[in-house]
């Protein structure tokens, strides 16, 4: 008798692999971001990248940090998880977000409006006060938030 393969990734390795390709969409050269959003049964929602608004050429935003706020690229980029909340035209009440980098606040009102109640996260920047006041806005509507367990397996993709 043939047994079922017992090396296949676990939902949240393919969730979070899914938020990792997703982030190579972005333009950004210094930070891509990518984000899933999955419900209670195990189905993918919406997912999204940090980039520019549709309809908004990236060749028109100035990929810089520093400067006078214009003349930066904060001001037009939508972030990962508020794209793939927008990409979703339901519910997302219950559900969860794998998403590679930690949302700021202005994401996390994003996601507490929504209803998603967990976050699943590969990396979180540290002395961010926009993180902390995510995390102080999080806890206080008691939305779970927890790092990505790594298990360091590595996939190729060729294409």
């Amino acid at each position: 008798m043939i047994e079922k393969r017992k090396d296949y990734i676990t939902w949240d390795q393919y969730f979070m692999g899914l938020a990792v390709l997703s982030s190579e969409r972005a333009k950004d050269p210094k930070r891509r971001v990518g984000a899933c959003i999955v419900n209670e049964d195990h189905k993918v929602l919406s997912i999204g990248y940090n980039g520019a608004p549709i309809g908004f050429s990236d060749d028109k935003i100035p990929w810089r940090k520093e400067g006078q706020f214009k003349e930066t690229k904060f001001p037009y980029i939508c972030h990962a998880e508020l794209n793939a909340i927008l990409n979703y035209h339901g519910d997302l009440r219950n559900s969860k977000l794998y998403i590679t980098y930690f949302p700021c606040n202005e994401c996390a009102k994003a996601i507490i409006q929504s209803g998603i109640k967990e976050i699943i996260y590969l990396e979180k920047p540290k002395n961010d006060e926009t993180v902390e006041v995510a995390e102080i806005m999080l806890k206080e509507c008691g939305i779970a938030y927890y790092p990505y367990k790594k298990c360091h397996k590595k996939i190729e993709i060729e294409l």
